[in-house]
């Protein structure tokens, strides 16, 4: 029953000639052999005897290897034989995962697919399928496959997760190829898979790939958007649900409002067109969607938030912030374990000021999230900072270490450094510079020494963020020297910086050369228009060098407040340029404003934790 396909006989001259020594009769015997011992193994399925099972199977197997040493060849084998073979490979791995032997399993599957068994494309899809299934939501980590069906320069799965996008995505090239029928279930396993992984962009590559008319438009655009926003990618994914939600489309989807109104709110520019998403899901939020009102209440309270950034006037400012507050509380009603609105529900507080409800959400935030996080604390540590319990927010921050890796501990450094520095202990400030340092170093070694700049904003240690605070300490101590060596480093880091310019403008100011320290806050302004600080002090410096130039000086100093309403050092300077202009009722308002927001000013901005 068991001959090879080529038995080898000598011959007279001492050589071996191959004859076929299978004839159909003799196949056709074997396949009703192998194909009893088939229905055998599927008769002890039945009967609940899955390891006599799958050992019955295997002999079909083995049986079939024995006759065909170098794989099954394309022809000359039978219908009934080959469908025999097939039914046997797509079995043994179920008996197997039924029997509770994964590792078995796993070696079956990938038999099944590395072997030559002449499999239809159906079938062996198939079998792809579910050893992709079982590598997902087994929960058994296999070893990865053996270096000897390994191929020099090929792709080598290192873990589970892999080795199943791996067989997901020939799936989906088969798909595409049209070697067998579209699976919506396989593109679900894919679309689990990669974003488990982070891999969002190349799931939308994947979407982009299916044919017209396989997946619904509306669907599709849905998904893409999701994957865009998952990357990073938001001006692409708000594109798309802008065309899902034409009135022609489905104007009244929720989930696609609520994520246009999530992705309006991380810009101030688009706040007020994620407003009228999020107002569209509440209203709509209706029947099975009901569960998303508490969401929609949350993205709007978020819009609102960012939208009253950009306000024209006070009173508007302050309208908005309290409609955003609003929103929030009536989300958290609807949401009360929501521990990311405990949080944004915080910041907003905050920022409005009123830090007693900040601090309550901050703790509720820390304890949801047992402490797991590092924005918690940081916002506990500002809250209580803005409160000037400095004490026992660097409690907080030494909590925060221990509840961290040393790689996100960068914040809490800087953090703690600036809580020294709100103390006036500007040398005890110095040393958690160092600890900084000594983890820049740390990273180098990781990651190498050849990165470009936009690796070097991504490190989780920012490099340039450390020698540029470093630089301020030392100029606030007056070592200007040691100030400018660390302003190098930085250039080396990040050439034209704002922040740097600013940094050199006040070193130059404070040695009293200020016509160089004009023209490094000017230089400053044409990096980057809008930042706060260097408006601040050119206004500032305006006003000393020549009283002529007051109202440029108040133009500058009210764009700084539009763009950050309470900064107390702009309300500060502001008062004094009213009081030189002698409008003296003006610079009380602006002096209370000023002593009003130092009672409550944190050592860094509550916009800076988000």
């Amino acid at each position: 029953m068991q001959p090879s396909v080529t038995e080898k006989q000598p011959s007279k001259k001492g050589r071996t000639k191959s004859i076929e020594s299978v004839p159909g009769v003799s196949q056709h015997a074997a396949g009703l052999v192998l194909e009893a011992i088939y229905l055998k193994a599927k008769s002890l399925q039945k009967l609940g005897r899955l390891t006599d099972a799958a050992h019955e199977c295997l002999s079909v197997l083995d049986a079939v290897e024995k006759i065909f040493d170098s794989g099954i060849p394309d022809v000359l084998v039978e219908n009934k034989l080959q469908e025999t073979v097939s039914h046997a490979v797509e079995l043994l791995p179920e008996l197997w995962k039924q029997a509770g032997s994964y590792s078995e399993a796993m070696s079956a599957y990938r038999r099944a697919l590395l072997s030559q068994w002449n499999l239809d494309n159906d079938c062996c899809a198939r079998i792809q399928k579910a050893f992709a299934v079982f590598l997902l939501y087994s929960g058994v980590e296999v070893c990865p496959p053996s270096l000897a069906v390994q191929i020099d320069g090929s792709y080598v799965p290192r873990n589970n997760l892999e080795e199943a996008i791996l067989l997901l995505m020939i799936l989906m090239r088969k798909v595409y190829l049209g070697k067998i029928k579209w699976d919506p279930s396989v593109l679900e396993h894919l679309t689990f898979a990669l974003s488990v992984c982070g891999q969002t962009s190349v799931l939308a590559k994947q979407l982009e790939e299916v044919m017209p008319g396989v997946l619904n438009r509306i669907d599709r655009w849905r998904s893409l958007a999701l994957c865009y926003f998952a990357a990073g990618q938001n001006k692409n994914a708000l594109s798309l649900l802008r065309k899902s939600l034409h009135k022609h489309e489905e104007p009244d989807d929720v989930l696609s409002l609520v994520l246009a109104s999530r992705i309006c709110s991380e810009d101030v520019f688009l706040a007020a067109e994620g407003v009228k998403y999020a107002q569209r899901a509440i209203t709509n939020a209706e029947g099975s969607n009901e569960h998303l009102k508490g969401v929609g209440l949350r993205v709007l309270g978020l819009c609102l938030g960012k939208q009253a950034k950009v306000a024209t006037s006070d009173f508007e400012r302050s309208q908005l912030q309290s409609e955003a507050l609003k929103s929030l509380d009536g989300a958290m009603a609807l949401e009360h374990e929501n521990s990311d609105l405990m949080f944004e529900l915080g910041v907003q507080y905050a920022e409005h000021r009123n830090l007693d409800a900040a601090l309550q959400y901050a703790r509720k935030y820390v304890d949801a999230t047992g402490g797991s996080t590092l924005r918690g604390w940081r916002l506990l540590a500002l809250v209580l900072s803005a409160q000037h319990r400095y004490s026992e927010a660097e409690v907080v921050t030494d909590a925060a270490f221990d509840e961290t890796t040393k790689w996100d501990q960068g914040p809490l450094l800087r953090m703690k450094a600036k809580l020294k520095t709100s103390q006036s202990r500007y040398i005890d400030a110095v040393e958690p510079y160092r600890h900084l340092l000594s983890l820049v170093q740390a990273q180098r070694k990781s990651f190498g020494p050849f990165r470009n700049a936009p690796q070097v904003e991504e490190d989780k240690v920012n490099e340039y963020e450390v020698w540029h605070g470093l630089a301020d300490l030392y100029s606030s101590l007056s070592h200007f020297k040691d100030a400018e060596t660390c302003l190098e480093k930085a250039r080396g880091l990040i050439e034209y910086s704002a922040d740097t310019l600013y940094t050199e403008g006040m070193m130059f100011e404070r040695q009293g050369e200020n016509d160089k320290a004009l023209s490094a806050y000017i230089n400053a302004l044409l990096v980057e228009p809008n930042h706060v600080q260097c408006k601040i002090l050119l206004g500032s410096l305006l006003t000393k060098m020549d009283p002529g130039m007051l109202p440029l000086a108040k133009a500058l100093l009210s764009d700084a407040l539009r763009i950050e309403p309470t900064n107390r050092v702009a309300w500060y300077h502001l008062g004094l340029v009213h009081r030189d202009d002698g409008r003296v009722a003006d610079a009380a308002d602006c002096f209370q404003a000023a002593s009003m927001l130092e009672e409550s000013d944190p050592i860094e901005k509550f916009s800076s934790i988000l």
